[in-house]
């Protein structure tokens, strides 16, 4: 079973940089899609970007051109370049693997704020 740590969050003012990484270990037997998602306070989970095994890449489009989603094979971990950051990007952010069902990490909270 594959098990997934969100690292890298914290309070960033409004404009600035974080990047969050998922540490995956475990069996990664077919997992052919890798994402982070994010739940707001009081709203739902909502997808954030995904990539997948084969190498096809989205974004939502409120973070089109502002965050990168990478998988480093390297170091094992999926990763979430964010710039730009604004307060509505204040979320728990969740790294997720799917594979007829998802597998999520335990999430990590991001606050833009002044």
């Amino acid at each position: 079973q594959v098990q997934l740590v969100e690292s890298g969050g914290g309070l960033v003012q409004p404009g600035g940089s974080l990047n969050l990484s998922c540490a995956v270990s475990g069996t990664e037997d077919g997992i052919y899609l890798w994402g982070w998602y994010r739940q707001p306070p009081g709203r739902d989970r909502t997808l954030v970007a995904y990539i997948m095994t084969s190498g096809v890449i989205q974004y939502a489009d409120f973070v089109k051109g502002r965050f990168t989603i990478s998988r480093d094979n390297a170091k094992n971990t999926v990763d979430l370049q964010m710039n730009d950051l604004k307060p509505e990007d204040t979320a728990v952010y969740y790294c997720a693997a799917v594979h007829g069902r998802f597998t999520w990490g335990q999430g990590i909270q991001v606050t833009v704020s002044s």
